[in-house]
């Protein structure tokens, strides 16, 4: 199949749908004609063939699209919010924006005891917490790892202040600095 839905004379002269308004069926057929991307002409189709009936099944068939995605505009039909089809931001969602990758910089440049904790060092997995909390939704420990390199940065102490202090790791992985022993 082709994958472009092309409306009949018989779906023109039948006006009443299952799920659209006549004004919604128009506005989405003149919107077909327009200059859309092939992903949001895929949704207007979804749309309009399921308010003539056809099923899940067929929809995926017709334009070769996912059984979730024909599932996702087929509930927006129903739901009265087809005039919404391209206030929906194309493929998956992003949840690491430049606001979430501006804030571990900040985190990382300062130290968790500003922040109420008993640590001096920040891990991976207090900056996943910690940004959790602030943000609502979590990053795995490894991520936060990936991003830190990626940005050149690090939860290792840095290298030129290990030179006035002693490092320290402990049995759990953390790294503690001391002052060193000047009295020898």
């Amino acid at each position: 199949m082709s994958g472009h839905y092309k409306q009949s004379d018989s779906d023109q002269n039948d006006q009443k749908g299952h799920y659209l308004t006549p004004f919604q069926r128009k506005l989405l057929q003149t919107s077909l004609q327009d200059d859309v991307t092939e992903q949001y002409r895929q949704r207007i189709q979804i749309m309009l063939l399921a308010d003539e009936g056809k099923t899940k099944s067929q929809i995926c068939e017709a334009l070769g699209c996912s059984p979730g995605t024909a599932r996702h505009w087929i509930l927006m039909a129903k739901a009265g919010l087809a005039h919404n089809w391209h206030d929906s931001p194309l493929g998956r969602p992003k949840a690491v924006n430049d606001l979430y990758l501006e804030r571990l910089k900040e985190l990382v440049s300062q130290s968790p005891k500003e922040f109420g904790y008993a640590f001096q060092l920040w891990t991976a997995q207090w900056l996943s917490k910690h940004l959790t909390k602030e943000f609502g939704f979590e990053i795995s420990p490894r991520h936060i790892n990936r991003m830190l390199k990626d940005m050149g940065l690090s939860t290792r102490s840095n290298p030129a202040s290990l030179e006035t202090t002693n490092e320290t790791t402990t049995n759990h992985g953390r790294v503690e600095v001391t002052k060193p022993n000047l009295e020898n």
